[in-house]
């Protein structure tokens, strides 16, 4: 199976806990339908990618990275790469990469949300498909050549340093954990 099949397949899985989040479910199965090449950074048209927003093994706060070219702090997240063989992989991966942590652990069978940003040119548009992962007891983290800075923020921090696609992964990912 292809990646692109793939999240089809996840995409037709999530069913969104209010009416924006399955429009954009709808968005995204449009996009990949249209365009065969819609997983891939040089499709002009936007395209999927997957990120992960990280949680400490106590479940009391996040880490975030300083994004080197957007000067935000951000979940870990960014493009598939030929490699990937499913967005859940995609995902993992962009966050290992990004917090120097390998030992992470999806906390659902699925995305935790979906996020559609615009970006500058030549690309359009980022389809983002953002899970939630939990990191493993003793985790160190290490900034990745992609960030400015890496930092854990407890929970009620995040509101005051980042936009609110991230606020609302977290406030998501907290449901799902009880927390």
């Amino acid at each position: 199976m292809s990646l692109h099949d793939d999240a089809i397949l996840v995409l037709k899985g999530y069913e969104g806990d209010e009416p924006a989040q399955r429009e954009l479910r709808g968005l995204y199965l449009d996009h990949l339908s249209a365009h065969p090449d819609g997983m891939w950074k040089a499709c002009g048209a936007g395209h999927l990618t997957a990120s992960a927003l990280v949680v400490d093994p106590e479940r009391g706060r996040v880490l975030l990275t300083l994004h080197k070219k957007l000067g935000m702090w951000l979940q870990m997240g960014g493009h598939c790469e030929p490699g990937d063989t499913t967005l859940e992989r995609a995902a993992l991966r962009e966050a290992w990469e990004e917090s120097g942590i390998p030992d992470l652990t999806l906390l659902t069978g699925g995305p935790v949300q979906l996020d559609r940003h615009p970006i500058p040119a030549p690309c359009h548009w980022h389809l983002d498909v953002q899970y939630a992962a939990l990191a493993a007891p003793g985790a160190v983290e290490a900034i990745s050549e992609e960030s400015l800075d890496l930092r854990w923020f407890a929970y009620d921090e995040v509101a005051e340093v980042a936009d609110g696609s991230v606020v609302r992964l977290l406030e998501r990912t907290r449901v799902l954990l009880g927390a």
